[in-house]
C-alpha cells in the first residue's frame, strides 16, 4: 500500500497562486493513477482533478482553466498548481492514489482510494 504525504498549503489572497506537493513512498507510475480531492467544513469530499499513467487529466468543472495537476514519475511526486484562487477554493486538499478508479478519471471519493494526511489551503477575498 503505498502512503502519501500532502504539502505546500498556506493563506493567500483571491488571485493568487500555490502549488501543492505529494510525495508517493513507492513508484506509482505503472501501478496507481493519482488524483487530488478537498474537503470545505461541512461539506463532503470532492474530486478537484486526476491525471491516469499516460498522462491524460481530468478536473472538476469549479477548477478548469485554474487548476493543473502534473506529476515527476523521478521524484515519485504528485503535483497541483492553483491559480487565480477563489476564497470557494478554500478547504483541506488531499492527495490520492488508486489504481483503477482513478484511472478512468473518476473524482468521487471511493472507499478503494489511498489517501494522504492533507494540507489547508485558505483563500482570503
Amino acid at each position: 500500500q503505498v502512503h502519501l504525504v500532502g504539502s505546500g498549503g498556506g493563506s493567500v489572497q483571491a488571485g493568487g497562486s500555490l502549488r501543492l506537493s505529494c510525495t508517493a513512498s513507492l513508484d506509482t507510475s505503472s501501478t496507481y493513477c493519482m488524483g487530488w480531492f478537498r474537503q470545505a467544513p461541512g461539506k463532503e469530499r470532492e474530486g478537484v482533478a486526476t491525471i491516469r499513467r499516460g498522462g491524460g487529466t481530468t478536473y472538476a468543472d469549479s477548477v478548469k482553466g485554474r487548476f493543473t495537476i502534473s506529476q515527476d514519475n523521478a521524484r515519485n511526486t504528485l503535483y497541483l498548481q492553483m491559480n487565480s484562487l477563489k476564497p470557494e477554493d478554500t478547504a483541506m486538499y488531499y492527495c490520492a492514489a488508486d489504481p483503477n478508479y482513478l484511472c478512468v478519471g473518476g473524482l468521487r471519493p471511493v472507499p478503494t482510494i489511498n489517501w494522504g494526511q492533507g494540507t489547508q489551503v485558505t483563500v482570503s477575498s
